[in-house]
């Protein structure tokens, strides 16, 4: 006995379980200087202080899990993360999560390279007002597989093969379905309902 208690006080201490990464961060000093000039400009309708660094995990189309991240307005960064982990749960195939300023905020790239993305201080195309990603409360999920459609154009053009909404197909989205449920229990309205066209990569929480 007097050799197990001698044993066990000279034994060296087991090392404790490494904390884990928040799941959502203030934006880092390195990270507002890569997002100044490219994704966030003086005058966009959010200040940086109010946005956040949200990290995700998802399937990809190789079935295994990766890690992603997005930049989102605070007050949406914890819903949104709930959303991704239901869609993990759901088994709901993404093919890659950044942040837009990774790809230089340009949004065709990144929707011809299937990138789910959220913040980006952008006008809506052909106007001069801020879209809903300018405020960090919207987001574009499987850009290419979930394209947007107005009468005969497709955009990025090269999703026209994705144009039908078919269930089957993996990361398609699909009205009534488990993702865009996912994002209703949050608030958040989904572009495929829109009348004038179907925005089927976006989700927003004014629907806008």
């Amino acid at each position: 006995m007097i050799l197990l208690l001698l044993a066990l006080a000279t034994a060296p201490a087991l090392a404790e379980d490494p904390v884990p990464p928040p799941r959502v961060e203030a934006l880092s000093p390195e990270l507002r200087t890569a997002m100044t000039g490219v994704t966030w400009k003086e005058g966009c309708p959010v200040p940086l202080d109010d946005l956040r660094l949200v990290h995700v995990r998802y399937l990809g189309p190789d079935d295994a899990v990766h890690d992603g991240a997005l930049v989102l307005h605070k007050d949406q960064a914890q819903p949104v993360a709930g959303v991704f982990d239901n869609l993990l749960a759901l088994r709901f195939v993404i093919t890659k999560v950044a942040p837009a300023y990774t790809y230089g905020g340009d949004d065709d790239a990144m929707m011809k390279d299937n990138v789910t993305s959220a913040f980006n201080c952008r006008m809506v195309a052909g106007t001069h007002t801020y879209s809903e990603h300018s405020t960090g409360q919207a987001l574009d999920l499987n850009p290419l597989w979930n394209p947007w459609v107005h009468g005969d154009k497709v955009d990025p053009p090269e999703a026209l093969p994705f144009v039908d909404r078919d269930p089957t197909r993996a990361g398609t989205i699909v009205a009534e379905g488990p993702v865009v449920a996912a994002f209703r229990a949050i608030g958040w309205r989904w572009g495929g309902n829109w009348q004038r066209s179907k925005d089927y990569q976006h989700f927003s929480l004014s629907g806008r």
